[in-house]
């Protein structure tokens, strides 16, 4: 069939449900469309579940068991695909950074994953399982995840990395001084590699600031553009142009406002060094 897109069910719950989803579609010879009839929605909804770019809900489990006469095997994996500590619409994005040409970061008040060693990761999740925000399980999934985004950024062409932290990201203590110390130094390298750069918006740049939320851009080989941004208890993943478009702009005004690389990195050895 042309243009079916291959799916790994080890990428996360939601694609692992979408595998057995279209499994099951195939055994039975239905095309797309024919089992949105017989769910009751739309055939671009079956393919954005079967590709795990949006997670199934209970009520479409249960229209899909119905429907394949499954009794709740898809409910009982339904609860496991939405039982995740990562927002909607990151996983998505996720799939895409692997893939981005250029990847554009605006963290606030913590080092983003793609730049977490993994004490970092690690304690910030021992803390999210105390508070009872996530279960161990989905810490465990969350400490996985630097390193699986860390990996997908080696590869040819490397792709450009530009990354802004607002000056909380550094001076918010994680895991203690000498897990704080390995992350600062591990800030310092990945500014010395040849496809970064690393700025800090420091807390003096007041209303000046375009950004107030984290951000996250990326551009594709082909050009084309998409973005994350999320709140406490949301991702929003957005792949029109003409909606990006600002939000590119923003980022690059909060670079032109932020610290040169040469002072971000001074910054960063200031506050290894124990000096403001």
């Amino acid at each position: 069939m042309v243009n079916r897109k291959e799916l790994d069910p080890e990428k996360s719950p939601s694609a692992a449900f979408g595998q057995r989803l279209r499994e099951l579609r195939d055994e039975r010879g239905w095309t797309q469309d024919e089992l949105a009839e017989r769910i009751g929605c739309s055939g671009t909804h079956i393919s954005a579940i079967e590709t795990g770019r949006r997670p199934p809900t209970r009520r479409f489990a249960q229209g899909a068991d119905r429907a394949f006469g499954t009794g709740d095997r898809l409910v009982r994996q339904c609860r496991a695909a939405r039982h995740t500590s990562l927002l909607e619409g990151f996983p998505e994005y996720v799939t895409h950074e692997a893939r981005a040409a250029e990847i554009r970061l605006y963290e606030v008040g913590v080092i983003p994953g793609i730049l977490q060693t993994p004490g970092y990761a690690s304690a910030l999740t021992a803390r999210s399982v105390e508070r009872g925000a996530i279960t161990p399980e989905q810490g465990e999934e969350r400490n996985s995840l630097p390193a699986t985004r860390q990996a997908a950024l080696d590869r040819d062409p490397l792709p450009l990395v530009f990354v802004v932290l607002d000056e909380s990201c550094l001076r918010r203590p994680v895991g203690g001084p000498a897990v704080m110390d390995e992350q600062l130094a591990s800030l310092t390298k990945f500014a010395a590699q040849p496809n970064t750069l690393l700025q800090v918006a420091p807390f003096d740049l007041g209303d000046r600031r375009p950004l107030s939320l984290p951000l996250y851009v990326l551009t594709m080989s082909n050009r084309s553009l998409i973005s994350y941004a999320e709140s406490a208890h949301r991702g929003q993943l957005e792949q029109e142009t003409a909606s990006v478009v600002p939000l590119l702009t923003a980022y690059h005004q909060l670079q032109a406002e932020s610290l040169s690389q040469a002072e971000s990195v001074a910054m960063i050895n200031r506050l290894r060094k124990g000096t403001p």
